[in-house]
């Protein structure tokens, strides 16, 4: 190559000047190691499908070293060979050749590499560096923007929280795992299983038919529960809540976005006090209600549920929140009312669908990373609203609103379906009044199919068809008035409350109230 020729290239080279900080420190760097991965990959045949996963073109360092690895990356996407002549062509063909300081680069390259023995290493290396690079870079964009007095404080850290993130998303993977241990965990799995009475190998959700078509809530599994507004999602997820922490004693969280705490506390007195809710509210309880009241309350104290009522949660903040309740509570699953609530403040999207796509997207990894199963309340869109006859008000999985990520993203979905809420009480020859639909739309490892449960209104709870609702005779006598007026109010499981006697009336003085059973 002529002389005038190579000093071209080099005054192109040279004017390359390593970026420095504000306080004269080179960027975190390894150039020669650059070089060297670069030589290999032109030399030895199969060295690019040994570092593919770990580089990219941005993690290099100089920008010409970053166009020759461009240009391989796309000689083995065509399935091209990766030689000398190749890569020259390609960058040739890409209008880079003369950027990158010519074919004498590319022939220096070549030289640089000694042995492919430590190519991966050398390869990660280069990947440290560049995230090395690119945390200096958000920290310096984070505090630039921390001494501008106009910014909100808890928008920075959710912008500081979110990039973070979406640095750990680009740079995290995951190798791979010969068969066998992952042959023995399932066999453990099959033997707890088998161990149980119930025969359940996940979390029981406390619905019979439910948890014979799932095994319980497996771990790692995204669930989807989704429902029109006034189908009873919550009061779902709060009847379920009472089964698994109350009932099981199974430690859990439950994320309420719509509900303060008191409020999801207050309903799920409701159901387990089985007390009308608008009672609740307004405190006009009759005398027996409030020993039924401190009676039936004890059972929620101790409970290992834990509630967080944070509005406009970001999956940054939930994420946080959720590893730390794994770690420092124990929590065995978790629940989140409801998904389209939830946000990625921090994270630029062209649109409210990619971002729920990456909400979405962001729970499935959280449930495999912590292990457990996620829960998450979804709306569906107005689609079930504008379809007419029996069949047309069923909930279908394009109806899920927003984004069709989440229905790729859960490994269940299923749908809340009341028919008497669209003035239809009977189906199939059965009968709908009181009764509601649970529809297993989607399910990854499993069989999809409907299950009838019971909903009570008056409690927001949704139980087993066949659980008993009505006290027996023996418990109605229970609470049969002292003065013998058959018609006073009668609850189901009043066999637990002691009947009040005359001489030991709890609420004597009293003023009575209307419709109270005489004591």
């Amino acid at each position: 190559m002529p002389e005038q020729q190579k000093r071209k290239y080099t005054r192109k080279r040279t004017a390359e000047a390593p970026a420095e900080d504000d306080f004269g420190r080179l960027q975190p760097q390894a150039v020669d190691l650059e070089q060297a991965v670069l030589g290999a990959l032109m030399i030895e045949r199969d060295a690019y499908s040994m570092i593919s996963e770990i580089l990219k073109p941005d993690s290099f360092y100089e920008k010409r070293n970053q166009l020759v690895y461009n240009a391989i990356q796309g000689l083995a996407y065509e399935q091209k060979p990766i030689d000398i002549l190749t890569v020259r062509e390609k960058l040739k063909t890409n209008g880079d050749l003369e950027d990158v300081g010519g074919p004498f680069y590319i022939a220096q390259l070549t030289q640089k590499m000694t042995s492919t023995a430590h190519l991966i290493y050398h390869a990660k290396i280069i990947a440290q560096k560049y995230l090395l690079r690119q945390l200096i870079s958000y920290t310096s964009l984070i505090q630039g923007k921390a001494f501008d007095e106009t910014q909100d404080v808890e928008e920075l850290m959710q912008e500081a929280e979110g990039k973070l993130f979406t640095l750990s998303q680009q740079n995290t993977t995951k190798d791979y795992t010969q068969i066998d241990p992952v042959i023995d965990e399932a066999y453990e799995v099959l033997h707890k299983a088998a161990a149980r009475n119930d025969g359940l190998s996940g979390i029981a959700s406390g619905f019979t038919e439910l948890d014979k078509f799932t095994s319980g809530w497996q771990n790692s599994d995204l669930v989807i529960l989704a429902a029109r507004p006034a189908m009873g999602k919550t009061a779902f997820a709060l009847s379920m809540a009472k089964n698994i922490a109350v009932d099981a004693k199974k430690p859990m969280a439950f994320f309420s976005l719509e509900m303060s705490n008191v409020q999801l506390v207050n309903r799920l007195i409701v159901n387990v006090c089985e007390i009308p809710g608008e009672k609740l509210k307004n405190g006009q309880l009759a005398p027996y209600e409030w020993v039924q009241l401190d009676q039936s309350i004890k059972k929620l104290y101790g409970a290992p549920l834990y509630i967080d009522d944070t509005p406009s949660l970001s999956i940054f903040e939930f994420q946080t929140k959720a590893r730390r309740l794994v770690r420092e509570h124990g929590v065995q699953i978790i629940m989140i009312d409801y998904l389209q609530l939830m946000n990625a403040s921090g994270m630029n999207f062209g649109s409210r669908q990619e971002e729920v796509s990456n909400i979405s997207r962001a729970l499935k990894q959280l449930a495999k990373e912590l292990n457990i199963p996620i829960l998450a309340l979804s709306q569906l869109n107005r689609g079930v609203e504008t379809r007419q006859g029996n069949e047309g008000k069923r909930p279908q999985l394009s109806d899920l609103r927003e984004s069709g990520a989440i229905e790729q993203d859960a490994d269940i979905v299923c749908f809340i379906h009341r028919p008497e809420y669209y003035h239809i009480y009977e189906e199939n020859g059965k009968d709908m009044h009181g009764m509601a639909e649970i529809i297993i739309a989607k399910h990854r490892n499993g069989a999809v199919g409907d299950v009838v449960l019971r909903f009570k209104s008056q409690f927001a709870r949704f139980q087993n068809p066949d659980d008993d609702i009505i006290a027996s005779a023996s418990d109605v006598s229970a609470y049969s008035p002292v003065s013998g007026d058959e018609s006073a109010p009668q609850y189901a499981g009043a066999a637990n409350v002691p009947p009040p006697t005359a001489e030991d009336d709890p609420f004597a003085g009293i003023p009575p109230v209307d419709n109270a059973p005489p004591f």
